[in-house]
């Protein structure tokens, strides 16, 4: 692989990559000797960044079904051997699990890497690297891609690995936070899991099964990198169409689904009705609520006016929406705490969600474990549902995203030519007001005939691509303003503008 190639395996904080044959028009780029020289670079980056001698540092790796994963975590193993580190393997492991490897007693890894591509196809396949500190940034991660485009050995350089039961540990870990927060365990309680064939599927078995939960109705609970029933994704409409329907058939009190590294979550209330996106949001900030009277939820870009509403007008905390992409949120939530303000939750409507007091990881099984008990102690106590806690949360009439293909090769800059135009026009016309601040594309306020509503345009963090993103209070205005942009951008080269009529 040419060194240039190499930081194309950057997504983000994380490294993502082709690592199958099998898909029309991508070529593989992420293989057991790409793995292997990110291995070993990450294993200097630790010695460096944690000034401890390579031959002293202990490493733990695990990875989701993917059918590349067990290629991958060789070749990652073998390169970290290269350097001298210690290697442990956790097998089938989960994003947040990897994490807790760092600062659980008795593991207390000095760094670990977890093998996922999160809800991506099956030839997909990527890392997140861990500390003690949390994820890596994205400095971090092309630091540790220049250094490893410069490493070269044998593919077959031999290593060693000692494996550890981490799995086990964590989901001890996970049931005694519940029996603490219920003083007892979960007999009488019927919760479904859909772990969408990934790492998730311990959750129904190590975790409630154990403390007397009925979990009948659970699916996919296999690992299975083909992921076959659907994908994990708790965004993905067929999915949480899937564990809606599974919590009507078997009448259970409460669903859960997992994206395929545990790292986010929806939830399906009793009438298998979904609790995801902004009200997943209003759910979690509720739970902790209490606990941080006026504190901050930090958000992404694309929450809505009415999730405002209900966390500071029924929750009296405060809402700062910034920018997509998970380490963004929980990047600002973490600087407003070291500036002074009790930002205790990150989280975006995707599902990613991050406590303050627990560590600023994304970690779903936290926040399943939180709703668990919380619908537990509403059942016990009245006989009601874990949709009773946003109860006040209304939702917009109309909702829709549209997706714009940037063809201008220079995306990026036409990008920012077709934001200042939107942004010009705002300005300038009735009924339309740009609003400040704003951290993310241009996010403007409507009032047209009486349809009140927003509309964000922003680029996308990855792709060439322009989403757009629009609510309304009353039918029409979406057409309305949808209308209004498809006619803003006619007269543009290099943009798409049709997804909009």
């Amino acid at each position: 692989m040419r060194k240039n190639k190499f930081l194309e395996l950057q997504n983000g904080s994380d490294i993502r990559g082709v690592a199958l044959p099998g898909v029309e028009g991508e070529e593989v780029n992420l293989t057991k000797l790409e793995a292997m020289r990110i291995g070993a670079s990450f294993a200097n980056w630790l010695t460096y960044k944690l000034n401890i001698n390579p031959l002293n540092l202990k490493i733990c790796v695990g990875q989701d079904p993917r059918l590349s994963g067990d290629e991958l975590a060789e070749g990652l193993m073998r390169g970290i051997a290269y350097v001298g580190s210690q290697i442990e393997y956790a097998g089938l492991a989960s994003t947040p699990a990897m994490f807790m490897s760092t600062v659980m007693p008795y593991y207390e890894f000095d760094g670990a890497v977890m093998i996922t591509a999160s809800h991506l196809p099956f030839n997909r396949n990527g890392f997140k690297f861990f500390t003690a500190g949390g994820g890596l940034d994205k400095e971090d991660v092309e630091q540790i891609l220049k250094f490893a485009s410069k490493i070269n050995f044998q593919p077959d350089f031999p290593y060693e690995y000692e494996k550890v039961q981490l799995m086990d540990m964590y989901a001890a870990t996970l049931r005694q936070m519940i029996t603490n927060g219920l003083k007892r365990d979960l007999k009488g309680m019927h919760i479904v899991i859909d772990a969408g064939n990934g790492s998730g599927g311990f959750f129904a078995t190590q975790v409630l099964q154990p403390l007397g939960a009925d979990i009948r109705g659970s699916q996919f609970l296999e690992p299975d990198g083909h992921f076959p029933n659907h994908i994990p994704n708790p965004e993905n409409k067929e999915a949480m169409a899937s564990i809606c329907q599974a919590v009507k058939d078997s009448g259970a009190d409460l669903g859960i689904i997992f994206d395929t590294d545990v790292d986010r979550i929806s939830a399906v209330d009793g009438k298998g009705q979904p609790i995801s996106r902004n009200h997943i949001i209003a759910l979690a900030a509720a739970l902790a609520a209490d606990d941080h009277p006026g504190g901050t939820v930090v958000t992404d870009s694309i929450t809505s006016d009415e999730l405002t509403d209900f966390l500071q007008g029924t929750l009296g905390l405060k809402h700062f929406r910034f920018k997509r992409g998970y380490r963004n949120v929980i990047n600002k939530a973490a600087d407003l705490q070291k500036a002074g303000e009790d930002a205790f939750l990150a989280i975006e409507t995707s599902g990613h969600c991050a406590f303050s007091d627990n560590y600023f990881m994304d970690d779903g099984a936290f926040l399943a474990v939180n709703i668990i008990v919380a619908a537990a102690k509403i059942k016990k106590e009245n006989g009601g549902d874990i949709r009773s806690l946003i109860a006040d949360l209304s939702s917009p009439e109309e909702a829709s995203e549209f997706r714009l293909n940037i063809t201008d090769p220079e995306f990026a800059e036409k990008a920012d030519q077709v934001l200042a135009a939107i942004e010009e026009f705002a300005n300038s016309h009735e009924g339309y007001s740009v609003v400040s601040p704003n951290y993310e594309g241009i996010r403007v306020n409507f009032n047209l005939d009486g349809a009140k509503g927003w509309f964000l345009a922003r680029k996308s963090l990855h792709d060439p691509v322009l989403p757009v993103n629009i609510e309304s209070e009353k039918t029409g205005g979406v057409r309305k303003v949808a209308d209004m942009l498809a006619q803003l951008l006619a007269g543009m080269e290099g943009i798409d503008e049709g997804p909009l009529k």
